[in-house]
């Protein structure tokens, strides 16, 4: 039987392609990203979340701040996005732990309505035809397991994360991938499967890629 990922590359190897690893914060997202990296020889391509000025003083004060936060990491993600464009992808893949579609799913999460209108504004003058991943992983996990992981790596930038805000940013991914169809997806909840630990659970996550059948498939676990 022929494999969504055949049907869509060929004979392209899995290393050859952009694999694009999603999640709410601190579901585990740039670990599996490195993880998956190192086994398939790609190259990396991380966000820069700690480089935007107003991300600290945004979770310290969300309103007064939602509308800086956003408008700088849709420059930062835009410039970033757009250096994929100028890579080689038959000679090396790419693992990233996000897409660019994550700016505008954020900006729902973050602004009010008038803020949002002229985000969307702004966003359609400079966003033009990007680099759309080859495959999408999305990581799904508890809300409190994800508040616990959060807390337990302290990053001064993450601690005025509120738990309400959390659960609207996982209800904003659920929405946004349950409609998804730009690429395959493979939907992956991460409760029982530590990826930080096991080699095993990234060899069998890549082993579950290539023998997906569907356009959007759900894994849970591989034991």
């Amino acid at each position: 039987m022929v494999t969504v990922m055949e049907r869509r590359f060929g004979r392209r190897p899995l290393n050859q392609c952009h694999i694009a690893v999603e999640g709410a914060i601190g579901v585990g997202k740039t670990t599996l990203t490195r993880k998956l990296a190192e086994k398939l020889e790609a190259s990396t391509f991380f966000e820069q979340v700690d480089d935007n000025p107003f991300i600290e003083l945004f979770y310290q004060d969300p309103s007064r701040h939602a509308l800086s936060v956003q408008l700088s990491f849709l420059f930062s993600r835009l410039k970033q996005w757009q250096t994929l464009h100028q890579q080689d992808l038959f000679t090396q893949g790419i693992v990233s732990d996000y897409i660019f579609a994550k700016d505008h799913l954020f900006a729902t999460v973050t602004l009010s309505d008038e803020e949002l209108a002229l985000y969307e504004q702004v966003a359609k003058l400079v966003t033009v035809d990007l680099h759309k991943p080859d495959l999408v992983i999305y990581l799904q996990s508890d809300p409190r397991v994800i508040m616990d992981r959060i807390r337990g790596r302290n990053r001064p930038t993450e601690r005025g994360i509120q738990f309400d805000y959390l659960k609207r940013v996982i209800a904003a991914y659920d929405q946004f991938f349950f409609h998804y169809q730009e690429t395959p997806l493979l939907v992956v909840q991460t409760d029982r499967m530590n990826f930080a630990d096991s080699e095993e659970a990234v060899d069998a996550l890549i082993k579950r890629i290539g023998n997906m059948q569907s356009q959007t498939e759900f894994w849970a676990s591989y034991a």
